[in-house]
């Protein structure tokens, strides 16, 4: 009798299971095991040299000296914030950044979806391929080829769209140091290398809309500027606002490369935005705590932009990102 017992309570004590949530967490992981194990590359990477150096942010509350170390450098709080608040140059770098973000907004990205558009449209296989690979070509094309081809279209005297507009308008603008044709060339620079590719996410987006759609609106007599705007840009419309929030997470992010590579003595007042001023305070300058705070108060915005994007799309009934 005693060995029954034993037996029962040794039986009951085998019996016992994990918790359905851990043998479904498992369950889980051993169906999607070699998805996690494609995971696992980019989430090192990202592990590494995007959220490991984010340790070195804490020297924006530090008056960093290198030799110190960032442990040993001493606290200073919000100081080199406030200090960055009352500049002078505060409200030239806002103001600079936010007008080329705005212009981005508003010209670039609107423009990405229109080229999607008429990419959809075209019938002809061979003559829409040879269109897209032309318009993504500039994409592969360093800041530094861009700015340099730029230059030689512009340059003083010589420049062939220099003489050509020059000529049209019998003018004699230096385009290349007019501060009032900075802000039109970096939009036009960034049209020409990004709207190609920035159609992929779209196109792939007008692939998938239905098209017994089109048929119905055909049979029903609807021109082809009418299903353009009453299928296809509903049917897409999660997707632009998705790539709406994401966009608005880089506006104060206007580009370090291309705008310093445009970036001359005589347009410096509307050229300096924040990524620039972060690079001549912090290298330059040796200010490392001074401008890692300004980095750190252009990453803080971008991420309030995001999740305010997101809650506006959400509030409007609008596929937000999470």
């Amino acid at each position: 009798m005693v060995a029954l017992d034993t037996a029962v309570a040794a039986s009951t004590a085998l019996d016992t299971r994990p918790p359905a949530r851990r043998r479904g967490a498992r369950a889980h992981f051993t169906q999607f095991k070699w998805l996690y194990l494609l995971l696992l590359p980019g989430a090192i990477y990202f592990a590494l040299f995007r959220y490991g150096p984010m340790y070195g942010a804490v020297i924006a509350f530090k008056d960093y000296v290198p030799f110190l170390g960032i442990n040993d450098s001493p606290w200073v709080g919000w100081a080199h914030f406030e200090d960055f608040f009352a500049s002078p140059d505060f409200p030239r770098l806002l103001a600079n950044t936010l007008i080329l973000a705005l212009l981005s907004l508003l010209v670039a990205f609107p423009l990405t979806i229109v080229v999607a558009l008429l990419l959809n449209e075209l019938r002809v296989t061979m003559v829409k391929r040879s269109v897209q690979t032309l318009i993504y070509i500039p994409h592969f094309l360093s800041w530094t080829v861009v700015a340099s081809l730029t230059y030689l279209l512009f340059a003083l005297d010589i420049g062939p769209l220099f003489q050509l507009i020059n000529g049209v308008l019998g003018t004699n603008i230096d385009f290349l140091t007019d501060p009032g044709w900075f802000r039109p060339i970096i939009v036009l620079q960034d049209i020409w290398k990004n709207t190609g590719w920035g159609t992929i996410i779209f196109l792939a987006a007008l692939a998938g809309v239905d098209q017994e759609q089109y048929e119905a609106a055909i049979i029903d007599g609807a021109g082809r500027f009418q299903r353009v705007w009453h299928i296809t840009i509903p049917s897409i419309m999660p997707t632009i606002i998705v790539m709406l929030v994401l966009q608005m997470g880089q506006v104060l992010n206007t580009g370090f490369e291309q705008i310093y590579l445009m970036t001359n003595a005589l347009n410096r007042s509307v050229a300096d935005v924040f990524d620039t001023y972060v690079y001549f305070m912090g290298i330059t300058q040796g200010s490392y705590s001074y401008s890692t705070a300004v980095g750190l108060f252009k990453a803080i915005v971008g991420v309030v932009l995001i999740f305010g994007a997101n809650w506006l799309a959400r509030r409007f009934n609008q596929t937000g990102i999470f």
